[in-house]
């Protein structure tokens, strides 16, 4: 069998260099402006015959995570005409895409697009559990394991039995839990700790991470073998600003989810909005919408709500002065300094930590409390 990557380049052209990766895995990286070849995707006809009714009976045919994937762009598009083969294979399959792309969703439509649809979908977030934790989160712990185990714990592949453990964050996982993971995956069992019993396991797995693996490989923090057995399909997801044609959609999706979708975005804002960089990705876009509310004054988002910075404009005012946050609920204020710091030290977690001067388990706990929120 040949093996290779798979890259469809900007002018729509498809390359494939059978030489640089092992056997069985496929690299594909989607292009910002080309379209892979002519086939109509099924995803894209089942979207087009839902966008030509109004019942709720054809909305409920598509999974609520499908339908929160905004695909305007030709990039997205693309994508998801890219997933559809790889979720119906059994394949593991990598998403790498900075912080705040929505790899969370695209791993639940890989999932909701595959033959385990009908099984759990676990997440299991690798950044966001202490490394003395993620053991016994991981493979489960039997009652008495250790000080505090009053009863026993069903770690993540055991709950994931039969459907999909996506692996959040997995470039966040220390060296000596990457060779743990190594062994489970070759064994396809586990055995928790404090147990003497091996629990087999049938579990699909999705990871996704804000990292460049092969960087990290080299570089010595990620193991080399454990790469390979993730990366049967490496998923390279677009930011924001490579796909403004999603943005006055996306926008509109996240005024719903956040309560608010009687709101109306004035043509003024949108302009802000499509020209902005968003290196938060569609994190940031939530957090600034979020935000403009708190300034509204009827059912019209206007670019004068938005707190957003001109470019080019130098101030004598510190970074905190320069920040509308009168009427912002502190809470939401913390977790955009801490949101801002993780993009600041490109996902390092401890560094994030001491910059923000608290405990590395407190971020993780914030961490894991704002994704919890996000799911609900």
């Amino acid at each position: 069998m040949s093996t290779g990557t798979l890259a469809v380049t900007e002018g729509g052209s498809v390359g494939f260099d059978a030489e640089e990766l092992p056997t069985g895995r496929t690299e594909v990286a989607v292009s910002e402006s080309g379209f892979w070849g002519t086939r109509a995707s099924r995803l894209r006809k089942e979207s087009a015959r839902l966008c030509q009714t109004e019942t709720a009976e054809a909305l409920q045919l598509v999974p609520k995570a499908v339908r929160k994937v905004v695909a305007e762009s030709s990039s997205m598009r693309e994508l998801l005409e890219l997933l559809e083969p790889l979720a119906r294979a059994e394949v593991p399959v990598t998403l790498i895409g900075e912080t705040g792309t929505g790899k969370d969703v695209l791993a639940r439509t890989i999932h909701q697009h595959s033959a385990r649809k009908d099984g759990p979908f676990v997440v299991f977030d690798c950044g966001a559990v202490a490394a003395t934790l993620a053991e016994s989160e991981l493979l489960g712990h039997e009652r008495g394991a250790f000080t505090g185990a009053v009863g026993a714990h069903v770690g993540a592949f055991e709950r994931a039995h039969g459907g999909t453990l996506f692996l959040d964050e997995i470039g966040e996982l220390p060296l000596e839990l990457q060779t743990r993971l190594l062994r489970l995956l070759g064994n396809s069992s586990v055995r928790r700790v404090g147990g003497t019993q091996d629990r087999a396991f049938d579990v699909r797995i999705v990871a996704a991470t804000n990292r460049d693996l092969q960087v990290e490989v080299h570089a010595g923090r990620f193991r080399r073998d454990l790469y390979f057995r993730l990366a049967g399909a490496v998923v390279h997801v677009p930011p924001l600003r490579k796909r403004s044609e999603d943005i006055p959609t996306l926008a509109s999706r996240l005024l719903e989810d956040l309560g608010h979708a009687e709101v109306r975005i004035a043509p003024d804002a949108l302009r802000a909005l499509t020209t902005r960089q968003w290196h938060g990705n569609v994190r940031e876009l939530k957090n600034t919408l979020a935000c403009a509310i708190a300034f509204l004054d009827g059912a019209v988002l206007e670019a004068r709500h938005l707190a957003l910075p001109s470019a080019g404009e130098p101030s004598e005012q510190s970074p905190v002065d320069q920040l509308a946050l009168g009427g912002i609920k502190l809470a939401a204020i913390e977790q955009a300094a801490i949101e801002q710091t993780l993009r600041q030290t490109a996902g390092n977690k401890a560094r994030a930590a001491e910059i923000l001067g608290i405990a590395p388990s407190t971020l993780y706990e914030k961490l894991k409390k704002y994704q919890s929120a996000s799911r609900g």
